[in-house]
């Protein structure tokens, strides 16, 4: 089954590249890798939350953090899709780097993260399988919540 096919199959429509907000662009080829920039959680253009991620008032909860880094993995793929030519030539997914904004004592992060990695398993199957990393920082862009970068394989 394609990419393509697959995306169908779950239902989902990519989203449009997102536009950068700064001097950079959004994926770049390399060989026969593609890297994203860090893709956030933008939904039409728009942040769907901002703020910190952790439990109690006025923070983003886990579960929404999760979420959103299922949205931003679905614009790392639009974003690399853009780049190879199509979705159906990316074959796969090598590394994800997932940024949580968090408050100092929230210790989720690779729960939160788990959202892009389980959709990029989802419509790559055992080639969706990668390395990753999660890290909590203080604050990332436009006070999103959540970030993420990918690399993936294209022929």
């Amino acid at each position: 089954m394609t990419v393509s096919q697959t995306l169908a199959r779950l239902g989902i429509d990519l989203p449009a590249v997102v536009p950068p907000v700064a001097a950079y662009i959004p994926a770049k080829a390399h060989g026969d890798l593609i890297y994203t920039s860090g893709q956030l959680p933008m939904v039409a253009g728009a942040l769907p939350a901002t703020g910190k991620v952790g439990e109690g008032h006025g923070l983003v909860p886990a579960s929404d953090a999760k979420g959103y880094a299922r949205q931003c993995a679905l614009n790392a793929i639009a974003a690399a899709a853009d780049v190879a030519g199509g979705v159906d030539r990316l074959t796969g997914v090598v590394k994800l780097t997932g940024f949580v904004a968090s408050v100092p004592d929230f210790t989720g992060q690779p729960g939160v993260i788990n959202g892009a990695s389980e959709i990029l398993g989802e419509v790559f199957g055992d080639a969706g399988r990668h390395a990753r990393s999660a890290v909590g920082v203080p604050v990332l862009p436009l006070d999103s919540p959540v970030e993420v970068e990918v690399v993936f394989s294209y022929a």
